[in-house]
């Protein structure tokens, strides 16, 4: 087995230490592949993400992770805690720390508590939520919240929340578009013009055979031709960065190209808006930012040029097309205001359960020196005392002889000693 980094446990958020649902795992091989097995704490047996009694606290399972049986601690999902899981493969590169585009939008969207994985290639994102239906898993994003368990490290992001947020609408739009969205799951290779028999592999996408400039020219003179001519020249006007201006100039070329990603690279490339960037590699899969571009291009267009079907049509298509861009880019940005609305709400809440938290400490604090002094005083008055009759008499005595003395120095003008 291999040796792990020991867990910082002053970096795991404190609402998983306080929960009793840890157990230990180690590597083994299994069908000529290294797989994670979970390891029961008490016992050192095989564990069950179903079976609570094979759990335990984080201490018994840094524990025995201090024996030579455990790689390393996990924490395990159920219908009792309100966590998400957010496991992310294949995104980072463990020498340089370099991270691909999807990895961070989705890292910053959740804006919460974000570790290493233990491989060092890829991150595990937890959060507050509740997961939506459907499928919860597409390439190397999945999803967890139940019968699960997820590795930890301790190996905190910096940049990121020490704590686990809450982040609901994010969680469903990172579902919706990154697991959900069936789109994704075409590979760079079917969503190519033609497969073997030569048929589209984009059922809605139709062959057309433009010249660019004759292309350019129809795409100029369509009812958006306005818009398309700006993003042509590199105008990002009414858009919030130029990887939106982007999708936007290529969504349009989808349309016109019928989804021919070769046109629609040759095109673009002689753009205002082209830059180095669109040739970088952005991706763990050896993606450049210009194939992701123009591959999502495609699967956000729902309608394509047919040159059969006369100029009302064309308009009407390109119209629709421009249509599904706006609304894409307008529905980001109402779901960026909500993220953001709800992330100030959340962190609003967290400060006033840490107010909540200091204030029970402080009532704790007091209660416990009020019972400080209430024994105190117990004690007092539990010392012995002298009994009252021997108090009498002594202080009659005392005021006796306190007399006696006064009337003799009264007759005589001194002590009667």
């Amino acid at each position: 087995m291999e040796s792990e980094p020991p867990l910082v446990v002053s970096e795991c958020p404190k609402k998983l230490r306080e929960r009793e649902q840890w157990v230990c795992w180690r590597e083994e091989e299994r069908d000529d592949k290294l797989t994670k097995i979970p390891v029961t704490p008490a016992t050192g047996g095989f564990a069950s993400s179903t079976d609570p009694e094979t759990w335990g606290s984080l201490e018994a399972a840094l524990e025995y992770t201090e024996t030579e049986h455990a790689d390393g601690v996990g924490f395990v999902f159920t219908d009792n805690d309100p966590i998400v899981g957010v496991d992310l493969d294949d995104c980072r590169d463990p020498e340089t720390g370099d991270v691909d585009d999807d990895a961070q939008d989705i890292i910053a969207r959740l804006d919460s508590y974000t570790e290493v994985s233990p491989s060092g290639t890829g991150y595990h994102v937890l959060i507050k939520g509740d997961l939506p239906d459907g499928r919860n898993r597409r390439g190397s994003v999945e999803l967890y919240d139940t019968a699960r368990f997820f590795t930890v490290t301790g190996d905190h992001v910096g940049r990121t929340p020490t704590r686990v947020a809450r982040r609901q609408d994010a969680l469903d739009a990172i579902h919706r578009e990154y697991v959900q969205n069936i789109e994704r799951d075409t590979t760079p290779e079917s969503r190519q013009r033609g497969d073997a028999d030569g048929q589209s592999a984009t059922n809605d996408a139709d062959d057309v055979d433009l010249e660019d400039e004759e292309l350019l020219e129809k795409a100029r003179n369509a009812s958006n031709g306005e818009k398309f001519e700006r993003l042509w020249n590199g105008n990002m006007g009414g858009y919030d960065s130029q990887s939106e201006a982007d999708m936007a100039l290529c969504c349009l070329l989808a349309f016109w190209t019928g989804g021919d990603r070769t046109q629609m690279d040759q095109l673009f490339r002689q753009s205002g808006l082209h830059r180095e960037k669109w040739d970088e590699v952005h991706y763990a899969d050896g993606s450049t930012y210009g194939e992701k571009t123009v591959e999502r291009a495609i699967a956000n267009t729902s309608e394509f040029y047919d040159p059969d079907t006369g100029d009302d049509t064309e308009d009407r298509d390109t119209t629709s097309a421009e249509s599904s861009v706006d609304t894409r880019d307008n529905s980001e940005r109402s779901r960026a205001y909500l993220t953001e609305k709800n992330r100030l709400l959340s962190e609003r809440v967290d400060e006033l359960e840490a107010t909540l938290e200091q204030k029970v400490e402080r009532i704790d604090t007091l209660e416990a020196e009020v019972e400080r002094l209430t024994d105190e005083l117990a004690a007092r008055d539990r010392e012995p005392k002298q009994p009252q009759d021997e108090q009498a008499v002594t202080a009659n005595e005392s005021e006796d002889e306190s007399a006696t003395r006064s009337v003799w120095g009264r007759l005589f003008g001194g002590s009667s000693e």
